[in-house]
């Protein structure tokens, strides 16, 4: 699948909520891990890949430099385990302490800024094989899946940049925007 750049208005539309897990959208899961392995990414909404819904795939098990932490019933659990983690309708409620990190967008090639996001985070979601979790994510997993549940509402990470990093980068926005 293509990747949809800043610039294309589907990347700020709020995803519709899924009600049903048809073999549609099994098949658009199945296809937005292929596009994000491909493409070298650790998350991917479905509004990257031109589909205003509530779908996001999350992949942290292979990075190594940003530690993660997932929690299923209060018990760590391992994350290779768990991924590539395919979310329906995922809902978080974010902590209140607050950490920058750094943060790029598949939506935004060769783009990246520090990032204030929640360290931890409680996750409700519904799997692609129908079944609801609740976990708490710690770590690179906690901003990843800030990161994609922000996609699914519109929002863009340049949105949540401080207004110099963003005088900074407006001129390169510009250009992705006008090719987007």
């Amino acid at each position: 699948m293509e990747i949809v750049k800043y610039g294309n208005p589907v990347l700020r539309a709020k995803g519709a909520r899924i009600e049903t897990i048809t073999e549609e959208i099994r098949a658009l899961a199945a296809a937005m891990i292929e596009t994000m392995n491909t493409a070298n990414g650790v998350g991917l909404a479905a509004q990257q890949v031109g589909h205003a819904l509530q779908l996001a795939i999350v992949d942290v098990a292979d990075v190594e430099d940003r530690p993660s932490v997932m929690r299923v019933n209060g018990a760590e659990v391992n994350i290779a385990d768990w991924m590539p983690m395919v979310l329906v309708n995922p809902v978080l409620e974010l902590g209140k302490e607050k950490e920058f990190g750094v943060e790029g967008c598949l939506s935004f090639p060769e783009i990246s800024a520090d990032i204030q996001r929640s360290v931890v985070v409680k996750a409700k979601a519904q799997l692609i094989d129908g079944r609801e979790v609740e976990f708490e994510a710690q770590g690179f997993l906690a901003r990843a899946l800030q990161h994609e549940v922000d996609h699914l509402n519109g929002i863009l990470f340049i949105d949540r940049m401080n207004s110099a990093t963003k005088v900074s980068l407006s001129g390169r926005l510009k250009r992705l925007q006008k090719q987007g």
